[in-house]
């Protein structure tokens, strides 16, 4: 059992206001208490809240050669602790251990070596005439982060809001703090000065509405659903602080009808059963010509038998969902694709033969799906993948669209003058091509009711950053 009931303030692990409750961290393969965590209050963030306000003074005015050093020796810590860093994640969250070693923990190491190489370059200042642009870092920022990614989805803020020179108050999700937890010992043995980095455990209503509100927090960043993004939204507007948000998504899959086929269909199917579909840039929504969906139907329900669920810690290409709310959530959504009259083409909803215990949910996939069912519009978060037929390409261009979200699109196609032509049409913070590889230097957010702003890259730094110009920074000179 984990006791991580101390927050990180200061640079000191402190103990809750008076009145903390505890809250028992629920492993998702066994259904047992893993760990409690402490859950905090206006008090605790108001505290660190302070902490980072007064280490900005000085932080805000370090070198980029001081930071650039800071993000070497937090680089080095992080690989020494990686690998407890990747046995938190399958314990609090259910990520099979092969995911959490190559991905989810490796995501954090990546993110923060990706900032400290585009510091070493980024351009802050930029003179035009007499006038100076400097481009400076925005003060305190508060992070609420979510449970499916959650190393990563700390790493890719913490990272570019060091680099910049911004001080952080963390709260990750209380369903899966752990990994948290190891990465604020990280940063602790790697030398962040005292008030940072905090860290404050607790729910959404409490400590993440506190910190979204708060007049001393500059600036906001929420990785989560679009419901809730709403109301940090709402919160932050009082004080007219920067809200950055990266929120849902119902990725359309487009398959063109040529010899890549069969292996689209695949690729596709396989991207939504990693990480037992919890990955808010799924590609959810496969898009197929009509003519070729037996074929479709075929393939994707050979795929996903190879996705079959299991212990986390053992083998298995799939774990468990991550609590009892998401199963019941994904069942619920099950059921109503089949009572609206979708194709159940394999899985459903029960848990898989032979699990009696742990949150595992069936591989699922439906075919004949039209773009007005609840399974084509809601974000279920779960190993489910919808099939819908279209006659022409601008029509799965126009249903493709066709959905509050735009976070990620996909195009799968052997004529890439033709893809690329159908990737420029998507509404969508990206797109991919073909199954391409992770790009860290990549933008990564969305349109519409998936976001605003970006992550990962250069780009995430501009999120950090106010703009001030300094007119008559250069003297004017004399006219000869």
């Amino acid at each position: 059992m984990r006791d991580y009931t101390k927050f990180y303030i200061g640079g000191e692990w402190v103990d809750p206001a008076a009145g903390a409750t505890t809250l028992d961290v629920i492993n998702p393969a066994t259904e047992d208490a893993a760990g409690k965590i402490a859950l905090g209050g206006k008090a605790d963030v108001d505290k660190a809240v302070a902490a980072a306000k007064g280490a900005f003074k000085s932080f805000g005015r370090t070198s980029r050669q001081e930071r650039v050093e800071l993000l070497g020796a937090i680089l080095g810590e992080y690989v020494k602790r990686q690998d407890d860093i990747a046995k938190a994640v399958t314990e609090e969250m259910g990520a099979p251990s092969w995911l959490s070693t190559s991905a989810q923990a490796a995501m954090g190491a990546a993110h923060f070596n990706t900032a400290m190489e585009i510091l070493k370059g980024y351009s802050f200042e930029e003179q035009r005439g007499t006038t100076l642009l400097a481009k400076e870092p925005i003060g305190v920022c508060g992070f609420i982060t979510p449970w499916n990614w959650p190393i990563n989805q700390i790493a890719c803020k913490v990272a570019p809001a060091l680099a910049t020179g911004c001080t952080v108050v963390l709260k990750p999700s209380e369903v899966a703090p752990f990994s948290a937890y190891l990465l604020t010992e990280v940063l602790h043995a790697a030398g962040v000065p005292a008030g940072v980095f905090n860290m404050v455990n607790g729910d959404g209503p409490t400590v993440g509405s506190a910190i979204s509100s708060h007049p001393d927090v500059d600036m906001v960043s929420f990785t989560g659903s679009t419901r809730a993004g709403v109301a940090v939204a709402k919160d932050a507007a009082d004080t007219v602080k920067r809200v950055h948000q990266e929120l849902g998504g119902k990725s359309p899959n487009i398959l063109l009808d040529d010899d890549g086929f069969g292996e689209a269909v695949s690729r596709g199917v396989s991207s939504v059963m990693m990480n037992s579909g919890q990955s808010c840039n799924a590609p959810t929504r496969m898009f197929v010509p009509k003519g070729r969906m037996d074929e479709a139907k075929q393939v994707a329900a050979q795929t996903a038998e190879g996705w079959a669920p299991g212990d986390p810690n053992g083998n298995s290409r799939m774990g468990p969902v991550v609590s009892d709310t998401q199963f019941d959530k994904i069942q619920d959504l099950i059921q109503k694709g089949i009572d609206e009259g979708a194709e159940l083409v394999c899985g459903g909803t029960g848990r898989p033969d032979g699990l009696d215990k742990g949150y595992y949910v069936k591989p699922t996939v439906f075919a004949n799906v039209s773009n007005d069912m609840t399974i084509a519009r809601e974000e279920i978060f779960g190993p489910v993948v919808s099939i819908l037929g279209y006659d022409s390409l601008d029509q799965a261009i126009e249903e493709g669209n066709d959905t509050v979200y735009g976070l990620a699109a996909y195009v799968q196609s052997t004529d890439l003058d033709k893809a690329r032509d159908i990737a420029r049409q998507l509404r969508a913070g990206q797109v991919n091509i073909n199954g391409a590889d992770v790009d860290f230097m990549a933008p990564f957010g969305g349109y519409k009711q998936s976001g605003n702003g970006r992550e990962w890259g250069d780009h995430a730094f501009g999120e950090f950053l106010e703009t001030k110009a300094i007119l008559g920074f250069e003297a004017k000179q004399a006219a000869e």
